[in-house]
This record gives structure tokens, C-alpha cells and sequence, in this order.
């Protein structure tokens, strides 16, 4: 399947989340034809409003709404749809009518490859945890779909950079290690977008050399796997591979 062809479809719960871990795969994607689009479950009401805050709180789901559009314009990413879940509350939320808005946007962008978070929510945030699993859920309603990705850390790395509060999995099971370094400064600009969000990532201030070791490798498991003709991953992002 060449690039022109292909479409993902990234789902996840509130804006920064594509870009923090897998704004530069996803940047790449883009860039080689892949129509890259984005289904956000919350506005990030529940969010930071930035040290010193830089909204006031009622302001903040339209300051982080404008930082996600910035974010994905950055990226080279279709304008993002966003859904009006409760942020820190997604877990609370009807699985029926999630799965729903979720199956629906699939229906509408036809993505061959889905990528959300895993059953970790790779930091332990139930709205994560909560995400991934109505995705997971849309994803085996849909047989479509050639192939399920979740964002993943390997041990070795989050042993590396004594990330306590990651919850990385088995280097063995990662199934796509990407070095983001020819879209690194298209992940920076993504990720100053969200400068709401800036004072509480803690190795956004780090010196460069650490921040590329997180934020410039990028990795994922493969979570469902349907139709290997129609998963454009692997031979897309092989020239970019670990």
C-alpha cells in the first residue's frame, strides 16, 4: 500500500496526547501521503492552565481546543475532531455511546491502521486507560480496520531515564521503534502549541540531549492485527526504524 493511499486514524483523550508521544511518527506519516486523523474525547478542562496560568479556568477548553488545531496544523495532520467528554471523567462515560462516536468517525475517515493507548494508559490516567478500551472496542466491532497500534515505553528506556511514573512494558514487545529526529523540530513546534500544558511535562525543560532521548524516539505495540497487506506501518517508517 503506497502512502496515498493509506489512512489512520489516532483516538485519544485530550489534547497534547498526539503529540507528546507520537506527534513525529504520525508527522512522518503524513508526510509520506498517509491522511493522518485525530478523534479527541475531551476538550482538557481538567487540565493545566500553565504556571502562571495563562486563561482563566472557563476559558480553558477553547484555549486547549486552539492549541490541539495548532498542534495538528503543525504536524501536517487532518484537523482533529473532538468529542465534549468529561475530562477525568471518561471512565464514567456510557461504553455503548463512546464505542458509537468512536465506530461512527471510523465509518466516516475508513482507517486502515488505528492507533490509541494501551490498557496501561502508559501513565496509569484512567481517561487514558478509559480510551484505549472503547477504542479497542470500536476496533474489534469493525473488521475494516487491517491493524490496532498502542502507545508503548520500553523498560530498557524508562529504566534509563528512571521514569517511575511510566508504565513502560517488556522491550519484547514492542513492534515499532521510530526515530523521530528528521521531524524533531515539527514535534517541537507541535508540542509549543500546547503551552498550556508545557510547565506540567516536566522534561520539556530538560537539557535537549534527554528530551530527544524520550520525546525523539517513539514506540508502539501492536495490539490487533487483522490484514498485513493493509498495514502500511511497518514499510512506511522502515527507513525511520531503531
Amino acid at each position: 500500500m503506497t502512502g496515498g493511499k493509506a489512512s489512520l486514524l489516532a483516538v485519544f483523550a485530550h489534547p497534547d496526547d498526539e503529540t507528546f508521544r507520537p506527534g513525529g511518527t504520525l508527522a512522518l506519516l503524513a508526510r509520506k501521503g498517509v491522511k493522518v486523523h485525530l478523534l479527541t474525547a475531551t476538550r482538557g478542562e481538567a487540565g493545566s492552565r500553565g504556571d502562571p496560568p495563562l486563561c482563566e479556568a472557563k476559558d480553558l477548553p477553547d484555549v486547549r481546543e486552539r492549541e490541539l488545531r495548532c498542534a495538528c496544523a503543525a504536524l501536517g495532520l487532518e484537523p482533529p475532531r473532538v468529542l465534549n467528554y468529561e475530562d477525568g471523567h471518561l471512565r464514567e462515560a456510557d461504553p455503548g455511546a463512546a464505542r458509537a462516536d468512536i465506530l461512527a468517525f471510523m465509518g466516516e475517515v475508513r482507517p486502515h491502521v488505528v492507533l490509541t493507548f494501551g490498557a496501561d494508559g502508559l501513565s496509569g490516567h484512567p481517561d487514558h486507560i478509559a480510551i484505549g478500551r472503547f477504542t479497542v472496542q470500536a476496533y474489534a466491532a469493525n473488521d475494516h480496520v487491517a491493524a490496532l497500534y498502542t502507545l508503548a515505553v520500553p523498560r530498557s528506556l524508562a529504566e534509563q531515564l528512571e521514569m517511575r511514573q511510566v508504565h513502560s512494558v517488556p522491550d519484547e514487545q514492542i513492534a515499532l521503534r521510530v526515530d523521530v529526529t528528521p521531524a524533531w523540530e515539527v514535534k517541537k513546534a507541535a508540542m509549543n502549541c500546547h503551552m498550556t500544558q508545557r510547565t506540567s511535562t516536566p522534561l520539556i525543560s530538560a537539557p535537549e540531549e534527554r528530551q530527544r532521548l524520550f520525546f525523539g524516539r517513539e514506540f508502539f505495540a501492536l495490539a490487533g492485527y487483522r490484514a498485513p497487506e493493509s498495514d502500511f506501518m511497518p514499510a512506511l517508517l522502515k527507513e525511520y526504524s531503531l
